[in-house]
């Protein structure tokens, strides 16, 4: 009898990371659950460029994770699709400046609920599939999380929180579900209102041993790593960023 197809929710999906880690998962045979939030023209092309792919193996589910309430909703629907679901990748994240002086309350519900509500809430709705089917969840972390960014407290307290989430539950949840996360260095440069001039990204180049970016699918890899190919492997945060980290 042939294995049933295994699911996942990507949450962020629709675009740069998300969008890569959803096609090489697809590759490897998995369904796809494509959320996202305000890119759904995106979200659409990239569904149907899978389904031509393999028929009836990708849906796209719009959701804004600032919402209690959505988030709530992703989680159900997410597991109806298809009555089951292998794996949660939380890579949905909201990043922009905002240093101490400024940040607002808004600033603090945007970025702690897209960044560390959302994705508790959504492996909590999901729980009950994952352990059936003995799944796993990936949190896209980030080197700052360890190392703060000037000007982006909120940002990064939420992603050490999110660090410290990983840890907790792949404690917590085991048997059943394994929990790790993987944290980006230099891969894409920040968009729109929190993009970084040229001089800084050399500077951090600089500081990078591997003196270059990554590319997307080395976190698409990472990912798929860590959903498939390692089942005794929990409770670890893979730093994907060319050494970054050693010398932050």
């Amino acid at each position: 009898m042939d294995s049933p197809t295994p699911v996942v929710l990507i949450t962020g999906a629709a675009h740069r990371l998300g969008a890569h880690t959803a096609r090489h998962l697809h590759q490897r045979g998995w369904n796809l659950v494509i959320h996202y939030r305000s890119r759904e023209a995106e979200a659409n092309r990239l569904c149907v460029e899978l389904n031509g792919i393999r028929q009836e193996s990708a849906v796209i589910v719009q959701a804004d994770l600032a919402s209690p309430e959505q988030t709530e909703s992703l989680a159900n629907k997410a597991v109806s699709v298809w009555g089951r679901l292998d794996g949660l990748v939380n890579n949905a994240s909201a990043f922009y400046p905002n240093p101490t002086v400024e940040a607002s309350a808004d600033d603090w519900a945007t970025i702690m609920n897209t960044n560390l509500r959302a994705p508790f809430f959504l492996g909590q709705g999901c729980l009950p599939a994952l352990k059936e089917s003995r799944g796993a969840i990936v949190n896209m972390i980030d080197i700052y999380s360890q190392r703060p960014l000037a000007d982006h407290p909120l940002y990064c307290a939420s992603k050490a929180g999110l660090a410290s989430l990983t840890m907790s539950w792949a404690k917590d949840l085991a048997p059943e579900v394994r929990v790790n996360g993987v944290s980006p260095g230099a891969i894409l440069w920040p968009e729109g209102d929190a993009a970084i001039d040229g001089a800084y990204q050399q500077s951090i180049l600089a500081r990078t041993p591997l003196a270059r970016t990554g590319a997307p699918e080395d976190i698409a890899g990472a990912v798929a790593f860590l959903l498939c190919d390692a089942p005794f492997v929990t409770g670890q945060i893979l730093a994907v960023d060319g050494g970054r980290s050693l010398n932050i």
